[in-house]
């Protein structure tokens, strides 16, 4: 290999990584939402809180500590939902990308 070869090889891997980061921040991103006056971010660990949760409704800490008396049903169902529907789509992304490489 010459010095342009593994110029444009080190550059393709650093764009790569810097895809994927990017992509990952993006669907961080979008895995916050609102509900009941509260800022949550869906993800196992919310989803385990409310799945702990033997009761129609508690009072929990949003993403700013704030405490936010919630409809554990509704909330779970909420954040079930986004983080399955942001997962799927950071996948399809995800494999574009390394398609790409």
């Amino acid at each position: 290999m010459d010095t342009n070869e593994l110029y444009e090889h080190g550059r393709a891997r650093f764009e790569h990584a810097a895809a994927r980061r990017l992509l990952r921040e993006k669907y961080q991103a979008r895995l916050i939402f609102a509900h009941a006056g509260g800022m949550w971010q869906a993800g196992p660990q919310l989803i385990s809180v409310l799945q702990a949760c033997r009761c129609e409704e508690a009072v929990i800490e949003d993403l700013y500590a704030t405490p936010v008396e919630i409809r554990v049903a509704d909330l779970l169902a909420l954040t079930h939902a986004r983080w399955q529907e942001q997962m799927t789509a950071w996948l399809i992304e995800h494999r574009a990308i390394n398609n790409q490489r």
